[in-house]
C-alpha cells in the first residue's frame, strides 16, 4: 500500500479513485440531511433572542445597548444638503505634536467654493477650493470623516454644472449668480 500512495495519481489503481468518489457521495446525503435540522435551531434563537431583551431588568444598560444596535436603522450621510457652487467654511481637526511629543487637538478652518463631489456612499468625498495669496488651493474632504467637524454654508451660488472644473482654468466666477435665499 505504501507504494500506491507514492506513486503519481494516474499510476494508481482507478479501483481505489472509484471508492473515494462512492465515499463522497454517501457522505453528501447525510450532510443535507443534517442541514435542515439546523435550520429550525436557528430559528429558535432568533425567537428567543427578543423574549429575553423584553424579560430583562431595566437595571441592565449594557442589554438594552446590545438589542439597540441590533435593531438600528441604516445611518444617515452627513451633508447631503451640500451643492456644487456653495462656499462653504470646513472644520478640520488636526492633530499636532510639538517638539516634546506632546499630541494637541486643534481646528483648522478652509474656506472655499465646492468644485464637485465624487464617489458614493459612505466614501463620497468634496472637492473645496479657494485662492491663497494668488495661488488655488484645492483640498479634498471625505464626507462621513470623523476629521470634518463640521461644514458651514456661506452662500449659495446658482451654477449650470455639477462639476466647476473651470474654476481651476482662471475663469472668473462671473458664470455663477448668488441664490437669494428667501
Amino acid at each position: 500500500m505504501s507504494d500506491e500512495n507514492n506513486k503519481p495519481v494516474d499510476e494508481q489503481k482507478p479501483e481505489a479513485a472509484a471508492e473515494e468518489t462512492k465515499a463522497a457521495q454517501a457522505d453528501a446525503p447525510a450532510a443535507e440531511e443534517a442541514a435542515p435540522e439546523a435550520a429550525p435551531a436557528e430559528e429558535k434563537t432568533e425567537g428567543a433572542t427578543p423574549e429575553i431583551a423584553e424579560e430583562a431588568p431595566a437595571d441592565a444598560p449594557a442589554e438594552e445597548a446590545a438589542t439597540e444596535e441590533v435593531e438600528a436603522t441604516p445611518v444617515a450621510m452627513p451633508h447631503r444638503d451640500l451643492k456644487p457652487g456653495m462656499v462653504v467654511r470646513v472644520h478640520e481637526i488636526i492633530k499636532d505634536t510639538n517638539a516634546k511629543g506632546e499630541e494637541r487637538q486643534r481646528v483648522q478652518v478652509f474656506e472655499g467654493t465646492i468644485l464637485g463631489f465624487n464617489g458614493s456612499g459612505i466614501g463620497r468625498t468634496m472637492t473645496v477650493r479657494k485662492v491663497s495669496g494668488g495661488i488655488g488651493v484645492e483640498k479634498i474632504y471625505p464626507l462621513s470623516s470623523p476629521h470634518v467637524e463640521k461644514v458651514e454654508v456661506l452662500k449659495e451660488l446658482r451654477v449650470r454644472r455639477s462639476k466647476l472644473w473651470f474654476l481651476r482654468k482662471g475663469k472668473t466666477k462671473r458664470r455663477m449668480k448668488e441664490v437669494k435665499k428667501a
